[in-house]
């Protein structure tokens, strides 16, 4: 009749014992210097491609408003994921890559994450390269619709109890 998750085989922690998510304590974990990478791509038109790499964008500077907003996106993305911790970042940085392949033209987004703290910065990894992806295309859209963003992953987190993890 319950719909609950059984706790005993489930390995997710957002759950208590009754099966109710909540938000998991890290009172007594260590605290650690913890970092997160995270990518994501985003494909569009040559013709967009070449907007962005020449700076003729209405909007302004695509890759530069981009970088700002995937900062400001993993600093809110407690706001934004439910049972993320509010955390104190000590370092957000993103990367873009731009690939001119005349059939797949592509800007990769990498970006990391650093905090001094109890828990991961992984999900602000991931929020950073996803609004940054989100703003290219918002600020392209009038020129390409059709952009799609693909690909985003973790690609490596250190620090605390489960150590070093790099993705295969």
């Amino acid at each position: 009749m319950s719909n609950s998750i059984p706790t005993a085989i489930s390995p997710l922690t957002h759950f208590d014992a009754q099966g109710q998510a909540h938000m998991v304590d890290v009172g007594a974990k260590a605290v650690t210097h913890r970092v997160a990478v995270a990518t994501g791509r985003i494909h569009m038109l040559p013709s967009t491609l070449a907007l962005i790499q020449s700076g003729t964008v209405k909007k302004g500077d695509v890759l530069g408003i981009a970088r700002i907003a995937g900062i400001q996106g993993a600093k809110k993305t407690a706001d934004l994921i439910p049972l993320c911790h509010p955390l104190a970042l000590t370092r957000v940085a993103l990367d873009f890559e731009v690939i001119a392949d005349a059939e797949l033209p592509t800007i990769v987004c990498t970006a990391t994450a650093e905090t001094i703290g109890q828990t991961g910065v992984e999900m602000e990894a991931l929020t950073a390269v996803q609004v940054a992806l989100l703003t290219i295309y918002d600020m392209c859209k009038a020129a390409d619709r059709g952009m799609v963003m693909t690909d985003v992953k973790l690609l490596e987190k250190q620090g605390g109890k489960s150590g070093h993890w790099v993705a295969s």
